[in-house]
């Protein structure tokens, strides 16, 4: 099969499911279980609240039930509205643990170095973040806690050479012990640190780059110390499998291993999920379907690890009738507080208007609220705004975009279609990177938007008076990958004049899982 062609995916409804279980952009997973239960974290660059919380009872249909950190600007001002200046940085690849009847999450950020956050529950209250590493350059850490309670904390540091760290914890699980840092491993781009012990062996997974493709390796050893075993590659990268890679060993409710991970390769719709079964040979985990030469390759379709789940899939339609926002829901940068509610009108999102950094360039524009975009066929993304409130010089609409094009790709960024306010009149307006084109005169109190794309990456975008017959605005525009991201859906509005002006958002319909 070639990537990105599928027809089904995730849960088949038989028995069995199919790669990858979440066509959309889950980048950097880890995973623990908790009894009957599976959380999985998934990183989220400048997009706030960030890093994802999943819950899941069956390793296949996941459900987004929170975030770890609810303000970016503890990270750096530089995530907040006033700034927006960390496309492709911000969170990075993290690991979530539940030590002590706590969950704990670590992550790092290539710019401000290493944090953590725990919370009794995973929906939170997380604590406030606390700053374990004032360092850039580093990346992939993890804590390891052993079974006397001890604390460990493994971590890249890929400004030097992609040396990987060991440090004890303090007993607060907050502290690097500067005197026990060492060195435990170099490579070629040697980072995605786990530590695991199995059967009284510790086990350190990692990923690093044979030639030009990212592996996954591990090594083993009877104590932390080492003396550690040579490495073991766990899995093959085959053509058209994206390389998978970073994510999380976990034991699966059959009994049976799995291996939760992204395809670190990414494309228009992100770095997709996938679910693969692990088989122990000769004391090792062998990630995928064990070959001759005792490394996996990919599985496409395999049997549900527990049956009887419903269908789920962590993003989706909204109709905003909540005291706070669902948590499929995920601003681009910190937002500007005052300028959006839940409360001013019961049942409706209210944003109001106020000016961008760069005019109408969108990836400048405060408080845009994005979903990731699925990468399967007949997707459609559509939203119904009241437009009573708008002022002049405001504009309102729905938005696709990607943080910037990979260097050396021409495709465009970001589009939108939606409603101006000029001269008193309303108007249909399109844009295509921030160049904007005004369209027939908007007569209607409200207007229903309409973004919608397939598995070629094209979105159209369209609009209604009523909800049922459209009228294409803008076709063709392609999605695209860039700063380490796919491409979002997003609701948004700016007046370059000032602070004037809002919209009423009463309904989203994202039909995302289907």
């Amino acid at each position: 099969m070639a990537w990105g062609d599928w027809t089904q995916w995730g849960d088949l409804g038989n028995g069995r499911y199919r790669n990858p279980i979440l066509p959309a952009d889950y980048s950097d997973l880890d995973a623990i279980r908790v009894g009957d239960d599976y959380y999985a974290i998934s990183s989220t660059f400048q997009f706030s609240p960030g890093m994802a919380i999943l819950h899941s009872r069956d390793l296949v249909n996941w459900r987004t039930v929170g975030h770890a950190v609810p303000d970016l600007t503890r990270i750096s001002p530089e995530l907040n509205w006033t700034k927006m200046n960390r496309y492709g940085r911000g969170i990075w690849a993290g690991a979530i643990r539940h030590h002590a009847g706590r969950f704990w999450i670590y992550f790092g950020t290539p710019d401000e170095g290493y944090f953590m956050t725990s919370a009794e529950r995973p929906e939170g209250p997380w604590t406030p973040l606390h700053q374990m590493l004032d360092a850039s350059g580093w990346d992939d850490c993890a804590p390891f806690w052993d079974d006397d309670g001890k604390a460990y904390f493994i971590g890249t540091n890929f400004s030097d050479g992609y040396k990987i760290h060991l440090w004890e914890l303090s007993p607060d699980n907050k502290t690097l012990i500067a005197a026990s840092d060492r060195v435990i491993y170099q490579s070629k781009g040697s980072e995605a640190n786990k530590l695991y012990k199995f059967n009284g062996t510790y086990f350190h997974f990692f990923s690093e780059v044979h030639g030009d493709v990212r592996v996954m390796m591990m090594r083993r050893a009877a104590s932390l110390r080492g003396p550690w075993s040579e490495k073991r590659q766990l899995m093959h990268s085959e053509s058209g499998t994206m390389e998978p890679n970073q994510g999380a060993i976990l034991q699966g409710p059959d009994g049976n291993w799995y291996f939760l991970t992204h395809h670190g390769s990414g494309d228009w719709a992100g770095r997709a999920a996938s679910l693969l079964p692990v088989h122990w040979v000769d004391g090792w985990p062998v990630i995928g379907r064990p070959g001759h030469d005792g490394i996996g390759t990919m599985v496409w379709e395999a049997t549900m690890p527990a049956s009887g789940s419903r269908r789920q899939f962590p993003q989706g339609s909204d109709n905003f009738d909540g005291h706070m926002l669902a948590p499929v829901w995920e601003w681009n940068y910190q937002p500007r507080m005052d300028k959006w509610s839940l409360s001013e009108r019961a049942g409706f999102l209210r944003l109001h208007g106020f000016s961008g950094l760069d005019g109408g360039n969108l990836l400048k524009v405060g408080n845009v609220l994005t979903q990731r975009v699925v990468r399967s066929s007949g997707q459609s993304f559509v939203a119904r705004l009241e437009l009573t409130g708008m002022a002049e010089g405001q504009h309102a609409g729905l938005s696709q975009f990607t943080a910037q094009p990979r260097a050396g790709n021409p495709a465009e960024s970001t589009a939108s279609a939606g409603i101006v306010m000029t001269g008193g009149i309303r108007y249909v307006e399109i844009s295509r990177d921030g160049s904007y084109t005004r369209l027939q005169p908007w007569t209607h109190d409200a207007i229903w938007l309409r973004s919608s794309w397939g598995l070629d990456g094209k979105s159209s975008f369209a609009i209604s008076a009523d909800g049922k017959q459209f009228e294409t605005v803008l076709a063709g525009f392609p999605l695209t990958w860039g700063a380490y991201r796919g491409s979002r859906v997003g609701l948004f509005t700016l007046n370059p004049v000032g602070d004037n002006g809002y919209v009423d958002i009463d309904k989203v319909t994202y039909a995302a899982g289907e």
